[in-house]
């Protein structure tokens, strides 16, 4: 006899792993911006092109669990928390890249990003200064902060509607199978007639 699975561990390790996907790819984002057009990085300061990829992370984060384990309010914290810590993530590793890139190499000779940047020692050489990121008073970096809550919030959002959607339609089905007619009782070896 089989029990039915809750669904938790496989909703929260696959959204681990689409946060760390998410997070990975906002990080070459950030180090690969200064390839982007111009018209595209500048307009606005920057502000839309951030934003629209936090949704795209919370987006992703949220259909990912959501589609694992549609019903559980367990994952809706961890949906939010994973969302929020794919942004930050991304931007550390971004950030660190480009940073350490910049102190191992002379800017003349330091046009535009490869993947050849991607290392190590450019992770660990950046780390510092893209940390003090997160150091710095909120009225200078509100930005940053605002791309981790917008990922946060719509992430927690859409999970918490597709929770009450697939919970409200568990309700109504019950009510739905109490008007149909009770199947005729036998016992566990009585033979159909």
């Amino acid at each position: 006899m089989s029990q039915k699975r809750s669904g938790l561990l496989p909703g929260l390790l696959l959204g681990l792993l689409v946060a760390l996907i998410c997070s990975a790819c906002l990080g070459a984002a950030v180090l690969f911006q200064r390839s982007l057009p111009e018209a595209v990085t500048g307009f606005g300061g920057g502000v839309p092109l951030s934003l629209a990829l936090s949704v795209l992370i919370a987006l992703l984060v949220a259909l990912t669990i959501g589609a694992v384990r549609p019903r559980g309010l367990v994952l809706l914290p961890f949906a939010a928390l994973y969302a929020g810590g794919a942004v930050v993530a991304g931007q550390i590793a971004g950030s660190a890249l480009m940073i350490g890139a910049a102190l191992r190499t002379p800017p003349a000779e330091h046009d535009a990003p490869d993947l050849s940047d991607v290392t190590v020692a450019n992770l660990t050489g950046g780390l510092p200064d893209a940390l003090s990121l997160y150091r710095q008073p909120l009225a200078e970096t509100w930005a940053v902060w605002l791309y981790i809550a917008v990922a946060a919030v719509v992430s927690l959002l859409l999970v918490t509607f597709r929770v009450l959607r697939v919970r409200r339609a568990d309700r109504a089905r019950p009510a739905e199978a109490q008007e149909s007619p009770e199947p005729e009782y036998r016992a566990p070896f009585e033979p159909a007639q």
